[in-house]
């Protein structure tokens, strides 16, 4: 794939083009990316401060008794959202796994065979959850198996 990049004083936002013959998943994806538009997330970090997180700082979503926890590098948040409204806010960066969890597909580390069908996915900030047989074939797709 050729890919170009003109800089100049005449562009006040970035704009892209593809040129191709027919649209590929491989597009599809580029499309996907480059059309995101990151909106900050608010969370409560100590019961008490909100804090604004951006969706790149953002590794897992996880509801857990009730509550919807979002995981960071080395810190969790809470919010008061559900866990379908954060993941419409997140984007295609995010892939629900289980009824209970969102990940962020950019922190993904490794992969293992689980229970029954499932797989144990790993994520580079030690986080770790099953991919459900249910969300199984959409995951299994993303990573091309």
């Amino acid at each position: 794939m050729k890919v170009s990049v003109d800089i100049s004083d005449e562009y006040k936002e970035p704009y892209a083009v593809i040129y191709t013959d027919k649209v590929t998943d491989d597009i599809r994806r580029m499309l996907d990316t480059l059309s995101t538009s990151e909106t900050p997330i608010t969370a409560l970090q100590n019961e008490e401060d909100i804090i604004v997180l951006q969706p790149k700082e953002i590794y897992m979503v996880r509801v857990e008794n009730g509550d919807t926890i979002l995981y960071g590098e080395n810190q969790k948040y809470r919010s008061r959202r559900r866990l379908y409204e954060i993941g419409q806010q997140l984007g295609k960066q995010f892939m629900q796994i289980s009824k209970s969890t969102l990940i962020n597909l950019s922190y993904m580390d490794s992969i293992e065979p689980g229970f029954s069908g499932t797989l144990l996915l790993k994520l580079k900030n030690g986080c770790k959850d099953y991919v459900s047989r249910t969300y199984l074939p959409e995951f299994k797709k993303y990573l091309g198996l």
